[in-house]
């Protein structure tokens, strides 16, 4: 597992600054929900009201003056974003940079296939996002802690579980894609993360438009349905799932067969 822990090691820096990064973001909203309470409260009614804005963040059905309503709204934006752009940071270096920087004569050098070496640099992606989440559910439950609310629902580990899956899903398309690049492209990955959070946005903003959910995995991460629903989208995530796997496979089938640029 050589690779997997060189992989870690070196994307210890990144992933403190994403971590860090997002984590305060996080405890930052949470520590203001008491501040805000009362003014929230006065103005819930016109948040829910305001038509296709309500409706793209989940305002129409959940209420911003209760702890998980606010949380699921605002800090699921935090990880949305935070959270999703960083995912497909990782997927769509971590094939790629080899060949940008010039390492993969010396990575191939050594007595290990290429099979291996995809497997490794894989875990090492699932492992930071696996971690990534750790870290900010730790960081959001100690914060309700901090405020006086106390443990949170069980919306709040399905919450926390739905973004880990739909994070997983964005690195393992990255990384398929990544198998086809040669110098990397760090604005594609991101802009993919940037067009799948949009068509969910729009799925939200129209009901003409609700086959989306179909196309961004970021459909199952939808705060208000998880929070008054009490329960996951299963059958989005299985779809999920199933394309991570098809990407994946992709990636190991073009990298297995790739003249790998020195």
């Amino acid at each position: 597992m050589t690779i997997l822990k060189k992989e870690i090691r070196q994307g210890l820096l990144p992933f403190g600054i994403w971590t860090g990064a997002t984590a305060f973001l996080v405890a930052v909203c949470v520590f203001l929900f008491p501040e805000i309470q009362e003014e929230i409260n006065s103005v819930s009614d016109m948040f829910a009201n305001m038509g296709s804005f309500s409706a793209a963040f989940g305002m129409d059905r959940l209420s911003m003056g209760e702890p998980m309503g606010f949380y699921g709204i605002e800090c699921g934006n935090i990880l949305g974003i935070g959270g999703g752009f960083f995912a497909a940071f990782l997927g769509i270096s971590i094939l790629a940079k080899e060949e940008k920087e010039r390492t993969a004569e010396f990575l191939f050098s050594h007595p290990v296939s290429r099979f291996t070496v995809l497997l490794q640099k894989l875990l090492a992606v699932l492992v930071q996002v696996l971690a990534f989440n750790g870290v900010i559910a730790a960081c959001g439950l100690l914060s309700f802690f901090a405020i006086g609310e106390g443990l949170p629902g069980n919306e709040f580990w399905l919450l926390h579980l739905a973004f880990l899956l739909m994070q997983a899903e964005l690195a393992c398309i990255c990384f398929g894609i990544s198998a086809y690049l040669r110098r990397g492209s760090l604005g594609l990955g991101l802009g993919i993360a940037a067009l799948l959070y949009f068509l969910n946005l729009l799925r939200n903003l129209s009901k003409s438009a609700g086959f989306l959910k179909y196309a961004t995995p970021y459909a199952y991460t939808e705060a208000a349905e998880i929070v008054t629903g009490q329960t996951l989208a299963w059958g989005l995530i299985g779809l999920g799932i199933l394309i991570s796997v098809l990407f994946v496979g992709l990636g190991f089938y073009i990298y297995g067969k790739k003249d790998i640029a020195a």
